[in-house]
């Protein structure tokens, strides 16, 4: 069967994408108290969400669903102000899939059924296939390959997956293969994951991507609703079920030009989502924001250039080894091997290492801050100390295992989101 860009090009244009999107991330701790995951702030001037949505776009998979849930205010508002602009008359369209309880009288209560109380939605929209991604990871794939290899294998279902070490793999679905990659086994969150034969560190762990042939996801979601022991999700129960009786694949992520594991994370707790923002700075990172070729399209606010104001000896602004936003104002400070969102003001002599900063917070004069994470809209006081004790932080503040801060407006008691 052929792979040429006019196959591939047919592939996605029969394609509709569902990105789920209403999980809450419990793990980021606080900083999902007041937004879905996919809506948290990454990498300077995205969201999570902007990730999956930009695979799409940049492969050619131009009708996607968001299904929402979880406190989805500012996830909704963001896609509709950067990804409402496309031309649904051409049959290109962003839509937005909150739980409304279509079918069942409660919210959705896995991600079978998510896409399963909106089965209404996707008869009228009539794909031949059904591209479900999860809308929580950071990476970059072109979907179309995956298409192909899903059409040329002849899959019922095609599974997007990654090699991860035998202790990471107990968070995610691990699956055992043939020489064909066909799917032999496969287990949710497994205490004891299966190695891979020729990596015994190492196991073949799900992405959450799947491809369906959209009858055979129909009956497998209307099966599954009717099944009063499911728990109703892809990982726990409808994948597991599939593989004995039908055609089930793996697809393996990897870079197309050096043939070795793609760059692909789970932003998923504190450490590791403060460790991903911070591999952006590097000369040379996994990650590359840059790539003209596979942009990663976002809503900005128009805001000024980034600003660095006073020069003297003892007062001094200036950022090295570090990625500062649009709207920033660096006066007098010092920030070294730090990321700044979008207008973050930091005032004279204060010091910054290691330390993510979300937009609009202003660091007060003569503050010490390293190794933290600080929340969207805080105001830190002036010279407070941040990441040099974390038993007296931990009064104050979140310290995750790694010894990382994480501070939000709430701790500095400064309610932004009042509820009485």
């Amino acid at each position: 069967m052929s792979r040429s860009p006019r196959f591939v090009s047919r592939l996605t244009r029969d394609t509709l994408a569902l990105i789920l999107a209403g999980g809450r991330g419990s793990r980021l701790k606080q900083l999902t108290m007041w937004r879905a995951k996919p809506a948290v702030p990454f990498g300077g001037k995205f969201r999570i969400i902007d990730f999956p949505l930009s695979n799409c776009i940049n492969s050619g998979i131009r009708r996607i669903g968001v299904l929402t849930q979880y406190k989805a205010h500012s996830l909704i508002k963001h896609i509709q102000q950067g990804w409402g602009h496309w031309r649904g008359e051409f049959g290109e369209y962003v839509e937005l899939l909150p739980a409304q309880q279509r079918i069942a009288t409660s919210w959705y209560a896995g991600t079978a059924d998510a896409v399963y109380q909106n089965l209404d939605i996707l008869r009228t929209h009539d794909p031949a296939y059904v591209l479900i991604l999860a809308g929580d990871h950071i990476y970059k794939m072109d979907y179309g390959p995956m298409l192909a290899a899903h059409a040329k294998t002849e899959a019922d279902l095609t599974v997007g997956c990654i090699e991860v070490d035998l202790e990471r793999a107990r968070a995610f679905g691990v699956m055992g293969v043939d020489g064909d990659n066909r799917i032999r086994t496969f287990d949710e969150k497994p205490d004891q994951p299966v190695p891979m034969p020729d990596k015994p560190d190492m196991a073949l762990a799900s992405m959450g991507i799947y491809i369906f042939n959209t009858a055979f996801l129909y009956e497998q979601l209307i099966k599954d609703a009717d099944s009063p022991q499911s728990t109703h999700d892809f990982g726990h129960d409808i994948i597991p079920s599939l593989i004995d009786n039908y055609r089930v694949f793996a697809y393996p992520f990897m870079d197309v030009q050096s043939g070795v594991q793609a760059y692909w994370r789970d932003v998923g707790t504190v450490d590791a989502f403060w460790e991903a923002n911070l591999e952006l700075i590097g000369v040379t990172p996994d990650l590359n924001l840059y790539d003209a070729d596979w942009p990663i399209w976002t809503y900005q606010e128009q805001a000024p250039p980034a600003k660095f104001v006073f020069d003297d000896d003892d007062r001094r602004g200036m950022a090295v080894d570090s990625m500062v936003s649009g709207g920033c104002i660096i006066s007098g400070a010092k920030v070294r091997h730090s990321l700044l969102f979008s207008n973050v003001t930091v005032q004279s002599y204060s010091e910054i290492e290691d330390t993510v900063i979300l937009p609009k917070s202003v660091i007060g004069e003569g503050c010490r801050i390293r190794r933290a994470v600080v929340d969207k809209g805080c105001q830190i006081p002036a010279h407070t100390v941040i990441g040099y004790d974390n038993e007296e932080d931990a009064k104050k503040f979140y310290v995750s295992p790694g010894g990382v801060v994480l501070v939000t407006p709430e701790m500095l008691g400064q309610e932004r989101h009042r509820v009485r």
